[in-house]
């Protein structure tokens, strides 16, 4: 428990000093991330004997990344490039390279590149307009309290879930694919996350209903990334996709609910706030 604690703090520090910073330390740190979690994911189906070229997909899904970034109008060009990649690799290396890999290279790579471009895009969403909030934290731009808003609403609606579901729960949410997890729990972190949002809204002056709608969205939508990642961890016979943060698993472990609300924020940002 203490090291889970003590890297838990570390990591908040790292990403408190990225997010605030910004500009291409945030972009840096979102690639490095999504080279990490496309090796785990490789790695994952390694085990259920499913050869799928890590390199090769790490690649693709930096450039996949890093092209929608860099040409945000062309955001579609970049996957219809790594659809053609893989597709002539399964061609040209039909021996070594079947039709199941490529679709399962295909899945992880619009799986982790498309949330994680979201990400980084949405650290830029708002441009230069600044949100005054007369606190000692002083002014944040408007990408940075969004992205705070990802992390923090993501991070609530799992706390709220594990410590309601802890002390009342009892009907089973999904017992096939994640046994711990309660319909009670679900709940709470809806509630727990609205009221989290709606406190982070009032601080940002953000809209108060918006705020409380993107709350329960994230609540929803994590709980969503968090089942879909333990599907794949049952069907390859995993406990953990990687060992990289000491105490929480890998990187997908931890940021299996932020490849959903990264994306559903930006989205909420765009047409429930106006940006």
């Amino acid at each position: 428990m203490l090291t889970r604690i003590i890297s838990g703090i570390v990591g908040i520090i790292a990403a408190g000093i990225i997010i605030q910073t910004g500009s291409w330390l945030f972009i840096a740190a979102v690639l490095i991330l999504a080279m990490l979690a496309w090796r785990e994911y490789a790695h994952a189906f390694g085990h259920k004997g499913i050869d799928i070229p890590a390199p090769f997909g790490a690649g693709l899904t930096v450039y996949a990344i890093l092209q929608a970034i860099l040409l945000p109008q062309y955001v579609m060009f970049p996957f219809m490039m790594v659809l053609m990649f893989v597709f002539f690799k399964m061609i040209f290396n039909h021996a070594s390279f079947a039709v199941h890999q490529a679709c399962i290279m295909l899945a992880g790579i619009i799986y982790i590149a498309l949330p994680f471009y979201h990400l980084a895009a949405l650290r830029n969403l708002g441009g230069d307009t600044v949100l005054v909030t007369n606190s000692l934290l002083g002014d944040f731009t408007a990408g940075c309290a969004l992205v705070w808003l990802t992390f923090i609403g993501t991070w609530a609606s799992d706390t709220f879930a594990y410590f309601v579901g802890c002390s009342i729960g009892k009907h089973r949410l999904c017992p096939v694919i994640s046994p711990k997890k309660s319909v009670e729990g679900f709940v709470g972190g809806i509630i727990g996350t609205m009221l989290c949002m709606a406190a982070l809204g009032s601080f940002f002056g953000f809209d108060l209903t918006a705020m409380l709608i993107m709350g329960a969205l994230i609540a929803v939508i994590g709980t969503l990334g968090d089942l879909v990642e333990s599907c794949f961890k049952r069907y390859v016979g995993i406990k953990d996709s990687g060992n990289l943060i000491p105490g929480h698993g890998g990187v997908l472990d931890r940021f299996d609910s932020l490849l959903f609300t990264a994306p559903l924020v930006y989205y909420a940002a765009v047409f429930l706030l106006g940006f």
